[in-house]
């Protein structure tokens, strides 16, 4: 049995794709950041825990990165600073994580000849799109300095194919929600402060609302992911997206429904990111990675949206009890 690598696997879809990996009976590697504590983020409480090797170190320090990969037959990339409003206070962290880390794995997986490695890419490499649905020939586009590491750390992947035939891909997944989802991401920010509305009505504070972005479920996303290991061509660039969007605005109104709250939006300056860095509008294309990998979201256009939806607001209810007894979904 394939022994399968995972950076970041203690993060949001990192966790779910191991789980993943595990239920289906592959050994499975985490790496993650190095802490005192040894705790295991998301999969502290796994059922998959047991079957699971920790390694903990640093995306940022190569031999700890060689430790990683020695003796892994796949790599699944997922380590990285995600935040984008971070990235404006501290554009030399995402370079540092996002672009050199991915150098490590790159340079890492030609010395120890690595059979798959896979990069998890982003829509937001897209910026505001030129043309829709967005595939994967769309200019790329640094909107933030989020955008442009993965840019470059994109860029440097394929060049280690070009250079060296490594056998590399990128998996580029469009804006994923679900369970375990970090505060900072627009789905479960709305959902918490809809949930401490006590009343039947109640504010909520947003930035923009006009961007429309197509949102996809977690276990829809790692579904793709699992498709990806039967690749056999290399030098791809895959997006994962249902090509369905709605703005935020939107999504705000699909929620307020679910949870049964009447929701006046309220605008935060703080909230909103600077106009010529804004990304007006995200959609997939899915022509390539139905060609390619054969899958199909099963969470998908409006009715998808609406499961996927209850499904976290279910896990926030449970990760967040004081607010459990006063919301029936």
């Amino acid at each position: 049995m394939r022994k399968i690598l995972v950076t970041g696997g203690t993060g949001f879809i990192g966790s779910h794709l191991s789980e993943a990996l595990a239920k289906k009976g592959y050994k499975v590697r985490v790496f993650d950041r190095y802490n005192p504590n040894y705790n295991l983020g998301n999969l502290t409480n796994s059922k998959y825990k047991s079957k699971i090797d920790f390694l903990f170190g640093d995306i940022r320090d190569y031999d700890s990165v060689f430790k990683a990969v020695k003796n892994c037959d796949i790599i699944f990339h997922l380590a990285a600073l995600i935040g984008i409003p971070y990235s404006y206070h501290s554009p030399s962290a995402y370079i540092k994580t996002n672009i050199e880390g991915t150098y490590n794995i790159l340079e890492a997986a030609k010395n120890l000849k690595t059979k798959k490695i896979f990069i998890t890419s982003s829509s937001e490499v897209y910026g505001s799109a030129k043309y829709l649905p967005i595939d994967e020939e769309h200019p790329l586009q640094p909107q933030s300095p989020y955008s442009a590491s993965k840019i470059s750390a994109d860029n440097l992947s394929i060049s280690y194919f070009n250079s060296f035939d490594l056998p590399v891909n990128i998996l580029r997944p469009f804006n994923t929600y679900g369970p375990r989802q970090s505060q900072r991401a627009i789905i479960p920010t709305l959902i918490k402060q809809i949930l401490k509305i006590k009343k039947k009505k109640g504010k909520i504070s947003v930035g923009n609302i006009h961007p429309k972005r197509e949102f996809n479920f977690v276990d829809d996303v790692c579904a793709a992911f699992l498709k990806a290991m039967k690749l056999k061509k290399y030098g791809q660039i895959i997006n994962i997206g249902n090509g369905y969007d709605i703005s935020i605005k939107q999504l705000i109104n699909i929620l307020s429904l679910i949870m049964n709250k009447k929701v006046e939006i309220e605008i935060s300056k703080e909230r909103k990111r600077p106009k010529k860095s804004e990304v007006k509008r995200l959609l997939s294309s899915t022509k390539k990675i139905k060609k390619l990998l054969n899958w199909k979201p099963k969470y998908s256009k409006h009715k998808g949206l609406i499961a996927g939806l209850k499904k976290t607001i279910e896990w926030n209810i449970k990760s967040d009890n004081i607010f459990a007894k006063k919301y029936i979904l």
